[in-house]
């Protein structure tokens, strides 16, 4: 068999393969007479067809199956004789394969890029820490009211926080516009979920009252035809409504499936939930910031295969997530585009991540394995249980495992860092690491 790679751009190669004629002829006559001595035929006693009959009959249906599995095996043959290490399937083009000579195809396929870490230790990294104060714990509490609310209509003006029940017209230039009307809405004042000003404007209304607000859509706003658009909408009153908070009591601590009948019972589980998010949320930043710097110190080609396999995963999860199991959508119909900048991203912190992990020989230590399944399972009402079936399901196991691994990698590149421990509140330690971002970008463009 001959070889011969040419490197065309970047991470693509292309490889000539050459495979002698001998070997396709010696294949296809083992299968003919396999076949002779397998197959019926009328007129033939079993294993007794003449192979020159198989091979009139069946001979090109033979030769065809015999260079598909030639062609695959000789291609992974030449990328170990190569020393390459391709990234996704190839796409192989048949040069020739006439009977009688030699085979020939070439395969245009990518490799996974060679990586040379970079010094970690210029990395700057914030390692934020908080603690739970009692005010957190009240406000969380009261947040939990809130959910479990119940509205009872009030003969005063709306104030903020409380349920209005509206009727309104929307109009842009005198003219009414699409998707701007709506009766018997119910818009909870203060929640943000109206443009901006037209809560506000609420605020003091009766019910019975009709009112005109003036205000502009936003410049970010999703439909096209009304960003930055001044629009007046008329607005009319049907009810107010004031929410009545929930009695701190069994039957409330219930709906949390907490078996608590005091407060204070009640208020010791919530805490240790408050922990436990608070905990997640603190690694999850900091393995964020991490990665990110990884990525920035290490600029690395990525194979398309493998963001293009990426696109597909996160395709699927999105119809998981907003259609549920028994979505009759097809992943394929979402825009790529959508996913294309995150699915290239974990490609890259995959590819390094692979890197530190060979580079320095880290394998996951059973016993933090161990101490996550338990950290998991402390979540449910039986926790033995759920640690019995994590570690009898290889599939989770592996997939637990690969998290640990993660998180020794992060524990590894710190201990080489420059990292500076801050202390935050609780609020601002469990905002998401994006939310964060875009509060400091508007901060700063004020």
């Amino acid at each position: 068999m001959q070889v011969s790679v040419e490197t065309t751009s970047g991470l693509e190669r292309q490889m000539t393969v050459t495979v002698p004629a001998d070997r396709i002829d010696q294949d296809v006559d083992k299968q003919v007479m396999q076949q002779a001595r397998t197959r019926r035929m009328d007129g033939f006693r079993p294993g007794k067809i003449p192979a020159k009959v198989i091979k009139r009959m069946y001979g090109d249906a033979i030769r065809y199956d015999v260079l598909n599995r030639v062609v695959q095996e000789s291609f992974y043959q030449a990328v170990q004789q190569e020393e390459l290490k391709p990234a996704g399937g190839p796409s192989i083009d048949l040069k020739n394969d006439k009977e009688g000579e030699d085979l020939q195809f070439v395969a245009t396929f990518e490799v996974y890029p060679e990586v040379a870490l970079a010094d970690f230790s210029a990395a700057e990294i914030e390692k934020q820490s908080a603690e739970i104060q009692d005010a957190d714990l009240d406000q969380m509490i009261e947040t939990l009211q809130k959910q479990q609310a119940e509205w009872a209509e009030v003969e005063r003006a709306a104030e903020d926080g409380d349920r209005v029940k509206i009727d309104f017209e929307g109009f842009i230039d005198g003219e009414a516009f699409e998707g701007g009307k709506a009766e018997g809405h119910d818009l909870v004042l203060g929640s943000n979920s109206m443009i901006p000003g037209f809560e506000s404007g609420l605020v003091g209304a009766k019910a019975g009252d009709e009112l005109e607000l003036d205000v502009t859509f936003p410049e970010e706003y999703h439909a096209e035809n009304l960003k930055g658009k001044a629009a007046k909408f008329k607005v009319k009153v049907q009810s107010v409504s004031a929410s009545e908070l929930p009695e701190l009591n069994a039957e409330f601590f219930a709906k949390f499936g907490i078996e608590e009948t005091e407060v204070d019972g009640f208020r010791t589980e919530v805490r240790k939930n408050m922990e436990r998010e608070l905990k997640n949320s603190l690694k999850s930043k900091l393995k964020e910031q991490v990665f990110n710097k990884l990525v920035e110190l290490n600029n690395i080609d990525v194979p398309a295969a493998l963001v293009d396999e990426e696109i597909d995963n996160l395709r699927r999860q999105a119809v998981q997530q907003f259609g549920g199991p028994n979505a009759q959508i097809d992943p394929n119909t979402l825009p790529k585009e959508m996913f294309e900048e995150q699915a290239k991203r974990r490609v890259v912190v995959g590819l390094l991540v692979q890197e530190v992990v060979q580079s320095n020989e880290i394998k996951a230590d059973d016993s933090r394995v161990q101490e996550t399944i338990a950290e998991m399972a402390e979540t449910y009402q039986e926790p033995a249980q759920v640690i019995e079936y994590y570690n009898s399901n290889e599939q989770i196991l592996n997939q637990i495992r690969s998290m640990v691994l993660e998180d020794q990698v992060v524990d590894h590149l710190l201990a080489s860092a420059k990292v500076v421990e801050t202390e935050v509140s609780y609020e601002e330690a469990i905002k998401p690491a994006q939310q964060v971002a875009q509060e400091a970008e508007a901060e700063a463009a004020e």
